[in-house]
């Protein structure tokens, strides 16, 4: 195996629980992509893992990656969480003095050695921060479309279209700056990415968009509860922290999108309908009381004659209206796990309203309908 030397040019970091079945194959691809793109520079591939059990180690450390070196560090054995991988990566970036930082999920089917290349690039180029353009399948990715992408968009003024994509890369500055920045515990789990990115939009960063063709993975759907309560909070906690930021105007809002962003057919995906739709009836009926305190009179009896129909249908301005409501909530509230988990059933309902509304549009339509859910999140801002 070739040593890890004590400073790297280019680090590739690859954040895993348990991906032993692929994550061989996203090292190669890498390998190739710094071995053809960047054969001067010094670099290293990290696997930051969370203790898997499958073999995920030995599967990484056997990758064939020619020359480059590969390094495997875990997290302790009671130590959990995406973001407790990710810290573990800004430690190595920043003692082995690196010049740019890719980090790329392990469950990716459609990596290639050219996303290398993409996501290094702006980085060395001068760029602090870079997230990924993607063709991707509209009921792939349902925090985003629905919550994260919006908010930003309408709050922030920034057009992120995938601020959780998982795959960005950031300069060693950006890792000093948020291993300086306090951690709470959801940050230290899937709330990672939307920390990431909320915290380079805000703090005068140097942002830009790459274009990486479509997005093939393991669907999230299995993980989505855990992941909108970490997500969320992490997001509603720094809305609420940068308050005085985004409301005076201030951070950065030109992301620009660099090279070829061309269509491409997005991965297929089934949507579990009847499982979305029973999980938002069970929560609502389970949350109602909170609900009703949340949200204005007029939206909860529209929701509520909804739910007493047996049937959402819940537009993008309901949604952006009870959205920004329980925003609200959250900076008053004294139990903001409670406000959270409220808001998920919510949540659901809007996926399965969209999830009906869309499912005989193409996926480019349906892309149209997520960007004009984004504007009219903009255009409520001021009325909020």
């Amino acid at each position: 195996m070739n040593t890890m030397s004590n400073e790297v040019d280019i680090i590739i970091g690859i954040p895993s629980l348990n991906e032993a079945d692929n994550i061989a194959f996203v090292a190669r691809q890498l390998a190739l992509g710094l071995n053809k793109y960047f054969p001067t520079h010094s670099a290293a591939i990290i696997n930051v893992d969370n203790n898997s059990k499958d073999g995920t180690k030995e599967a990484f450390l056997g990758a064939e990656t020619d020359k480059i070196p590969k390094r495997y560090i875990s997290t302790e054995e009671t130590v959990v969480g995406k973001g407790n991988n990710m810290r573990n990566l800004f430690i190595e970036v920043v003692q082995r003095k690196a010049k740019a930082v890719i980090v790329v999920d392990a469950d990716l089917k459609s990596v290639t050695p050219e996303w290398v290349k993409t996501l290094a690039t702006p980085i060395l180029e001068g760029y602090d921060y870079v997230t990924p353009i993607y063709s991707r399948n509209e009921y792939d990715g349902t925090i985003t479309n629905h919550i994260t992408y919006p908010l930003i968009y309408a709050l922030f003024k920034a057009n992120i279209r995938q601020p959780i994509g998982g795959d960005f890369s950031f300069s060693p500055r950006m890792a000093r700056y948020w291993l300086g920045m306090a951690w709470e515990k959801n940050t230290r789990q899937y709330g990672i990415d939307i920390f990431m990115t909320t915290s380079a939009l805000l703090n005068g960063f140097k942002v830009c968009q790459v274009a990486l063709g479509s997005k093939v993975h393991k669907p999230s759907a299995p993980k989505l509860g855990e992941m909108f309560t970490q997500v969320i909070t992490t997001l509603f906690s720094n809305i609420s922290k940068f308050r005085n930021v985004w409301m005076n105007g201030i951070g950065n809002k030109d992301c620009p999108i660099l090279g070829n962003s061309s269509y491409k057919e997005p991965q297929g995906l089934s949507v579990d309908y009847k499982g979305i739709r029973k999980a938002s009836f069970d929560g609502f009926s389970k949350n109602e009381g909170i609900i009703s305190s949340i949200l204005s009179p007029s939206y909860y009896h529209i929701t509520q004659r909804m739910y007493h129909a047996g049937r959402w249908n819940i537009g993008s301005e309901l949604w952006a209206k009870k959205l920004y409501d329980f925003i609200f909530a959250y900076e008053m509230s004294e139990n903001k796990e409670d406000v959270v988990e409220a808001l998920k059933p919510l949540y659901f309902a809007r996926v399965a309203s969209f999830y009906r509304q869309t499912m005989d549009m193409t996926h480019q339509e349906a892309e149209e309908k997520i960007i004009k859910q984004a504007k009219q999140f903009q255009r409520m801002r001021d009325t909020w």
